[in-house]
């Protein structure tokens, strides 16, 4: 001991460094172990890209999201319509939405007008097949809105062009109100596609009584929408109006029609818009005095805008028989006569001019009356 003491070697600096050479070593491999796990999770990661494709990388990425977002809004997100037409707008959100107008009447986009044919029933479409025939081959040029009670629930198939074209609906009775709610709803859904010009109201007992292309070059060629409204002096016309609705609505401007109308895209934006009209009607027009779905549009329309109405229907209905509804068409009426009947010695105005062709619609036909209808189709209605 003394020696080494004389030497100048402390013990404890002995102990010290002979203690902390492991050290280093440790260090290297820790450093080791951490490079080889990184080299193996990077081969891991490539290996699963190759094999599994790239979802998952991206899910993991769409998981964080910046403080701050670059907007979003394009014109497309505006005039692009959303792939179903399920939604959570209540009447009053969908009416306002639908009510919007541009200021500005060039469209900075291309545009392809379409017409919309919306179907109000209670449930199925029972001649839905003559209607598939007649829309086949004319994609792009039509929209289809149903509007049905909340309790049906639709079984199209994909391949139909009704399939999911049902809007959120609300429960009608006919001759309340809640048969122009639904028109309303209609065609409020049909606005939120800026791309819609016409819009066309039919029933589940409704048949074009002509193929497509003349239907659509009829409609879009017209200066004036289609709706009848009659001034009818008689108990059934002047009778049901309510001297509660004036000063808005006068004797004088209480108008009598079909609800089956062809109407573009101006009105269709008035009447959902209408905070005039609407709660008048709704008060005093009630049954059994008063049917509102042959008044409210026809008399809000003719004080509105008397000079864009062709003041008739497109859609034939046959009152011959006499009631308070209409003729209706069963398996054994679908005769080459009937039709005959209803497209031949016809007389009318289009477009201020006389014409032959009235009606492109018609209405009631059972649907025991499909069969006979897709067999007669191709010869007597060309589809």
């Amino acid at each position: 001991m003394q020696s080494r003491l004389e030497e100048g070697k402390d013990p404890a600096a002995i102990l010290r460094t002979s203690s902390s050479r492991p050290f280093p070593f440790r260090l290297l491999q820790f450093f080791l172990l951490f490079l080889v796990i990184g080299l193996g999770a990077s081969i891991l990661s490539m290996y699963m890209i190759r094999h599994f494709g790239i979802q998952n990388v991206a899910l993991v990425q769409s998981a964080y999201k910046p403080c701050f977002q670059q907007p979003s809004a394009t014109i497309e997100s505006w005039v692009r319509p959303t792939s179903g037409l399920m939604h959570t707008m209540n009447d009053s959100e969908l009416l306002w939405r639908a009510s919007f107008v541009p200021r500005i009447k060039n469209y900075p986009f291309k545009r392809r007008p379409k017409m919309a044919f919306m179907f109000l029933t209670k449930g199925p479409l029972p001649l839905a097949p003559l209607w598939e025939n007649f829309f086949a081959g004319h994609e792009g040029l039509y929209s289809i809105y149903v509007h049905s009670l909340p309790s049906y629930t639709a079984d199209f198939p994909p391949s139909s062009v009704f399939y999911e074209r049902q809007i959120p609906s609300q429960v009608t009775e006919w001759g309340m109100m809640s048969m122009c709610d639904a028109e309303r709803r209609l065609l409020a859904n049909a606005l939120l596609d800026i791309s819609n010009e016409w819009f066309l109201l039919f029933s589940e007992s409704c048949i074009p009584l002509q193929n497509f292309s003349i239907v659509h070059r009829y409609i879009t060629r017209s200066r004036y929408s289609f709706i009848g409204a009659i001034d009818e002096p008689g108990p059934y016309g002047r009778g049901r109006y309510d001297e509660n609705m004036a000063p808005e609505i006068k004797l004088t401007d209480w108008r009598k029609g079909s609800q089956w109308f062809e109407i573009n895209r101006e009105l269709a934006i008035r009447v959902v818009g209408d905070t005039t009209y609407y709660p008048k009607l709704d008060q005093f027009c009630t049954p059994h005095k008063c049917y509102v779905d042959e008044h409210y549009f026809q008399t809000m329309l003719t004080i509105d805008s008397p000079h864009l109405l062709a003041n008739r229907s497109l859609t034939y209905v046959d009152w011959s028989r006499g009631g308070a509804h209409p003729a209706t068409f069963g398996k054994d009426d679908i005769k080459e006569e009937l039709f005959k009947t209803i497209l031949q010695d016809q007389t009318c105005l289009y477009n201020n001019q006389p014409s032959s062709l009235c009606f492109l619609f018609a209405r009631k036909f059972a649907p025991n009356a499909l069969e006979p209808l897709l067999k007669i189709a191709p010869k007597v209605l060309g589809i």
